[in-house]
């Protein structure tokens, strides 16, 4: 021990690395990485670290500490030695162990809000040396890095090189006098070098823009990061309790911890009760540490080391601050672990989708290239152009093939997700959500069931003590002004209380200290005050009671009706706390034991010498009551104070006064008592012994009653005194009914779960709205189930699953309930669960839940950690508010994915197809006009659609079902995106062909083909007004005047095209157009909206039916032709096996469609067997795909297969398959397309709901394959 201090060890530094302290950071690292008491006690033990900190265990830092006054490390060790320390604490009965604990107990009641001190001059040494809490930010890429990462993309390197080469031939042309003969007389640029020049600047500014991009979405979610880490912790500084950010926690601090925090700091514990921490996050066990106060006389396996990371199970207590930062544990590991976050479930479809339409748009660039390169290949033997201008037309044919590529490259649609996500969270933020995980963004959209705690979420958490009976129901008390009169009286829906209850007349709660027995009077007081976590202190800048709201509203009724004076005071009026038991979740109450003054030491029972200790329990009244067998008989009594015992009937009465406060949305608290002679309690041997020994029975039982050192609440929870219930007011918070309301509208059920009693939980489901009717009170109404978590929890599955499709309300459950809920709503019921939580318990339940919502004012910081969301005002709206903004998510990146392909298609098949017909290769769009249509569609139109805020009209629809949830693109969509592709090529190819001949005669050509480009890109923004909306209803204006991002995209695009037309000859080869012309661009382009109308009130269900002509019919006949075309040996009709093992495949997907299934539109049993046959028939095509082309095109039919299919009845038939889902495994040829475009549209719509023949079923049976 004495070579733990020598520099040789390591333990004294080797330079000035520690300052003005006697501890540098490394030294202190020893304490903690490993657990070493033996290092602590070279230190000098606590208070050897307490000097060499320059600190005080019981009054924290000093709040206008600079400069510290220098220390040694042997001066600190000194004085650690010759200090005499009484903080340890040890579960015996003495009063000098236990008043340490007093004290700490003190220190809670008092809490207040430390000054902010953010001068620069405050803790100057200690930050210098020990550093702040903080981690070091992750070193984020510049500007310059995004972009120089944008350009490694290699469609647009191999563009750069086409257009560096373009311009090099261009400047050879301009400068060497070899003018080409398109410069002048075929309206191209005047400049040969022109085009290349523009080309290379229009890459530029893609790149530029979405470094742009990803630098100002990088800075947001940083920002995002850096709110959600803070949290304010509980210190002591100056002697004075508060709150501060943890960011500005420093070494030395003395910090406050309680049941449910997550350390933020490594430390060192000072005091504490019963303290339990999770050290799984920090060590990799799971077992539970219980920890030791450091003290004299440490033996080596106790552990007063607290780890940064680790989570605070049970018990409240105070700990020194050793280690901050990156210098702590869990700051160590989160610096050496840091990595960019993964892609969200959305990013990652929309990646696989980008590839699959990239894919096809290389195949459309490389089948254009080959088809011009031919003809070019076919003229050149007759052109006479010069050799530089026969490369010019080469590297056109080049450099617009792989614009087509660039074009179809869908950029926008990670950045689309991107922009969504970014705005959605920081709007979010402003709602009072705090986004932990982006991923809850996307899946709250489509959640299905909202199970909700009540206080605090549904109510105001404004709690008021109104009512109550004290005693054997001998005085009861009211302060609701026009209410029911008494518990007793009144007279529920339920009919709980009857004429066995006896009536008293209410008072008021100020009169009642008068008319009660003064010892009575201090008994209640007591029970109040010492039995309790909250504490006094500021809030809004007045005096208050700070802490939970229950045990605050009785602070506020003892002080109103008791005199109850200052906390300190009344805790120092009492004995000192001795043992502590916390909240227990299953018992639903709590205790705290103190020892008794000599003269509180009252004969309330006939024992000559009064109790040493007294047992206070605060709790659900059903669960005091049930361990109660004694009752204070008349608290009027105030000539003496008498406890009778609790007899059958007075239980059942006093249990009907609880029912009857519940059933008037009362919460309900009872209070009782127990005194013991010893603490810890005696226990007695067994009493086999003293059968055996033969001597005197009475003396062999005292000499084998021994002090139980560890004392568990189960066992002393019995034989209880009760005091008192009092009912407590939560009203319901504003907006709240609207709310469920609204969830009700969207298809969202609400459930609430709570630990109140069934007729309290039952009266705020009413008022609440998740009730609707009075009349429907029964356990299995018309509006649901009411039902407790102990009977839910002991249900059969089969009916605890059918329980949970019709509860509405669970009260009196626990987390474990909540838990379990949840998991039968998601596993079995297949809904998308969101969750609220606020205590450690209900950290499972969060895990479990799709969405966790914790409560960010009453949560624990367990449960923020186990959240995905963080309600920073508890309140039930809020989570109405994230379920809008989920579904406003889904719904922007469709609507970018609806402009987007639709840009796609057209602009790539008009390309296409002017190219292919022109003379000289030349499409109508030129490469740098397609570039800037890309960046219109790419960033201009993500920025636009991606920010669109939600709708009143989002919540008017049901959540897309989770069997369809994955689907890009909709039936509706796909209505959309052809019908707009048709008509902007039906204009784009009529104007080009057709104009010269007709209307457009007299255009030079250069005119026509401007005209061309002018009319297409204001399709594209009319579109894009177009594109609001994803299903078919009209109104494509809603909430516009709401996205100023919207109006501020759309007035830059059409100022960037009239720039381009007036002012940009030159570079994007137009020429200015007059009034006539810029009328008739702008007519086509608005001509967009009335078609889009049209194309809206086209019925889906004519849609799928010409879908099923056009593309099903020629399908299933080319497989059939080609099976009979082909040796049966490539179809695998000739192996027998093979075959065998389709048909036992193919027979238990066929056998779950019964002859005899009732369909739900009335529809004969003939159809089952013509879904049958559809079916087989499916089976052959997809084996046929699985044959034909090896792996390639076996991964699309692997996909296929992969699916679900759905039956006219609404059966999931699954087919087996080893196959990994589409999502992980995406195609890899273009040959699937015209497969992978029919799973799309057949898989977007259950077919039970169109109602169609056979032919439609089979087209069902690729229902699940994704986009």
């Amino acid at each position: 021990m004495t070579n733990a201090a020598t520099p040789e060890s390591g333990v004294l530094p080797a330079s000035d690395e520690h300052g003005p302290f006697a501890f540098s950071t490394s030294q202190l690292s020893k304490l903690i990485n490993p657990k070493s008491i033996e290092t602590l006690t070279a230190y000098g033990g606590l208070a050897g670290l307490e000097k060499g900190l320059r600190t005080d265990r019981l009054a924290g830092l000093s709040i206008d500490e600079t400069h510290v006054t220098p220390i040694n490390f042997r001066d600190a060790v000194t004085a650690g030695a010759t200090t005499t320390t009484n903080t340890r604490f040890e579960d015996g009965p003495s009063a000098e162990k236990s008043q340490p604990l007093a004290r700490a107990g003190t220190r809670l009641t008092t809490l207040g809000v430390i000054p902010q001190r953010e001068q620069d001059q405050h803790f100057v040494d200690r930050k210098a040396v020990f550093g702040e809490n903080r981690l070091p930010e992750r070193k984020s890429k510049s500007f310059l890095q995004l972009a120089w990462i944008a350009m490694q993309d290699r469609v647009l390197i191999l563009l750069s090189v086409a257009a560096a080469v373009s311009l090099a031939l261009g400047l050879y042309q301009t400068f060497s006098g070899h003018r080409s003969h398109e410069s002048d007389g075929h309206g191209g640029a005047k400049v040969e070098w022109v085009e290349g020049l523009a080309i290379i600047v229009a890459i530029l500014i893609v790149v530029l823009v979405g470094a742009l991009n990803d630098w100002q979405k990088e800075r947001q979610f940083r920002e995002l990061n850096r709110k959600k880490q803070d949290r304010l912790v509980k210190a002591v500084r100056s002697g004075r309790p508060g709150t501060l950010s943890v960011y500005d926690v420093l070494v030395g601090d003395v910090l406050l911890l309680e049941q449910g925090d997550i350390l933020p700091v490594d430390g060192v514990l000072i005091d504490g009760h019963n303290i339990s921490c999770d050290e799984a996050s920090a060590t990799g066990e799971s077992d539970i540490v219980r920890k030791t106060p450091a003290g004299e006389n440490m033996k080596p396996e106790c552990d007063p080391f607290v780890l940064s990371g680790t989570k605070v199970l049970e018990g409240v207590g105070s700990f020194l601050v050793t280690a901050v930062g990156p210098n702590s544990s869990h700051g160590r590991t989160m610096v050496a672990l840091r990595d960019d976050p993964g892609m969200t479930p959305l990013q990652i479809k929309l990646n696989i989708m980008a590839g699959y339409i990239a894919k096809l748009g290389s195949a459309a660039g490389l089948f254009l290239f080959t088809v011009l390169f031919i003809e070019f290949l076919v003229r050149l033997p007759g052109d006479d152009a010069s050799p530089e201008e026969k490369a010019q037309q080469f590297l056109r044919i080049l450099v617009t093939a792989i614009t087509i590529i660039v074009v179809a490259v869908p950029e926008g649609l990670p950045l689309a997700v991107t922009l969504s996500l970014a705005f959605a969270t920081k709007r979010m933020t402003k709602e009072n959500n705090l986004v932990r995980h982006l991923q809850s963004c996307e899946t709250m959209g489509n959640a299905t069931v909202i199970c909700s705690d009540k206080t605090g979420t549904l109510t105001e958490n404004v709690m008021t003590v109104v009512a109550g009976t004290l005693g054997a129901n001998t005085v009861q008390f009211n302060d609701r002004p026009n209410s029911v009169a008494s518990a007793a009286t009144s007279k529920p829906q339920s009919g709980v209380i009857d004429e066995t209850v006896p009536k008293t007349e209410p008072i008021s709660s100020t009169a009642l200290s008068p008319s009660l027995n003064p010892q009575f009077s201090d008994l209640v007081k007591e029970s109040i005050a010492v039995n309790t976590t909250a504490f006094e202190g500021e809030e809004k800048g007045q005096q208050a009671f700070v802490g939970s709201k229950t045990e605050t509203a009785l602070l506020d009724w003892a002080r109103k009706a008791f005199a109850l004076g200052p906390l300190a005071t009344e805790r120092a009026n009492r004995g000192p706390i001795v043992h502590l038991f916390p909240f227990d979740s299953t018992q639903k109450c709590m205790g705290t034991v103190i020892r008794l003054h000599e003269a509180a030491c009252a004969d309330l029972s006939e024992k000559k010498h009064g109790p040493k200790f007294r047992l206070l329990i605060k709790g659900a009244p059903e669960m005091v009551l049930s361990q109660c067998t004694w009752v204070i008989s008349d608290p009027r009594d105030r000539d003496s104070l008498q406890t009778a015992p609790l007899e059958p009937d007075l239980e059942t009465a006093l249990g009907k006064v609880v029912s009857g406060y519940a059933s008037q949305s009362l919460r309900t608290l009872a209070l009782a008592y127990r005194d013991f002679d010893h603490w810890p309690p005696l226990q007695k041997a067994a009493t086999l012994t003293v059968r055996d020994s033969g001597d005197d029975e009475d003396s062999e039982e005292k000499a084998t009653e021994t002090a139980n050192p560890t004392v568990s609440f189960d066992s002393v929870l019995s034989s209880l005194t009760w005091l008192a219930v009092v009912g407590i007011q939560d009203p319901v918070r504003e907006g709240v009914p609207a709310a469920v309301a609204t969830c009700h509208r969207a298809s969202v059920s609400v459930k609430m779960v709570t630990g109140d009693n069934m007729e309290t939980a039952r009266a705020i489901a009413l008022e609440c709205g998740i009730l609707k009717h009075k009349n429907s009170l029964t356990d299995d109404g018309e509006d649901g189930l009411v039902m407790d978590g102990p009977t839910f929890r002991t249900l059969p599955p089969d009916q605890q699953i059918a329980a949970a499709s019709k509860l509405l309300v669970l009260a009196r459950s626990s987390p474990e309930d909540k838990r379990l809920l949840v998991q039968t709503l998601r596993n079995h019921l297949h809904q998308i669960v969101a969750v609220t939580g606020d205590g450690t318990n209900d950290a499972p339940a969060l895990k479990a839940a799709d969405v966790g919502f914790s409560m960010g004012i009453t949560g624990t910081e367990v449960a923020k950690e186990a959240s995905d969301i963080i309600l920073m005002d508890d309140n039930f709206t809020s989570i109405v508010k994230a379920l809008a903004w989920g579904r406003a998510i889904n719904d922007a990146i469709k609507k970018f994915l609806q402009f987007q392909l639709t840009v796609n298609i057209t602009a790539v098949a008009l390309t296409f197809i002017s190219a292919v017909a022109s003379n000289d290769e030349r499409s109508v769009l030129n490469a740098i006009q397609l570039l800037w249509v890309n960046l219109i569609m790419d960033t201009f139109a993500a920025l636009a659609l991606a920010t669109d805020p939600p709708t009143e009209s989002l919540l008017n629809r049901p959540p897309d079902p989770k069997k369809t949830a994955g689907s890009l693109v909709t039936l509706t969509m796909w209505k959309m995106i052809i019908g707009q592709s048709i008509y902007q090529l039906a204009v784009g190819l009529t104007l080009h062909f057709a104009g010269p001949s007709s209307f457009l005669r007299g255009y030079e050509q250069i005119e026509q083909r401007t005209l061309v480009f002018n009319a297409f890109v204001f399709m594209q923004i009319f579109k894009l007004v177009n594109s609001r909306r994803i299903d078919n209803k009209l109104n494509i204006f809603e909430g516009l005047s709401r996205n100023r991002l919207f109006m501020l995209m759309m007035g830059t695009m059409v100022l960037g095209q009239v720039l381009i037309i007036e002012f940009g000859a030159q570079a994007f080869d137009v020429v200015p157009l007059n009034g006539v012309q810029w009328g008739i661009s702008i007519v086509l382009g608005f001509l967009s909206i009335p078609v889009g109308l049209l194309i809206r009130l086209f019925p889906d269900s004519w849609t799928r039916a010409v879908y099923e002509v056009i593309v099903l019919v020629p399908w299933r006949l080319l497989m059939k032709l080609v099976r009979c075309c082909l040796p049966s040996r490539c179809t695998g009709r000739g192996k027998q096996g093979e075959s065998r093992e389709d048909e036992e495949e193919a027979a238990a997907v066929v056998t779950q469609i019964r002859p005899s299934t009732s369909f739900k539109n009335g529809k004969s049993a003939e159809e089952a067997k013509n879904l049958q046959e559809a079916l087989y028939s499916v089976r052959d095509d997809l084996r046929f795909l699985k044959t034909i082309k090896g792996g390639r095109i076996r991964a699309f039919g692997e996909t296929l297969m992969a699916g679900a299919a759905h039956t006219p009845c609404g059966t999931v038939l699954r087919r087996p398959s080893t196959a990994t889902s589409a999502t992980s495994r995406p195609m890899k040829s273009a040959m699937g397309m015209p497969g992978l475009l029919a799973a799309s549209i057949g898989g977007l719509g259950s077919l039970s709901d169109q109602g169609h023949s056979s032919a439609v079923a089979g087209g069902g049976v690729v229902d699940d394959a994704k986009i």
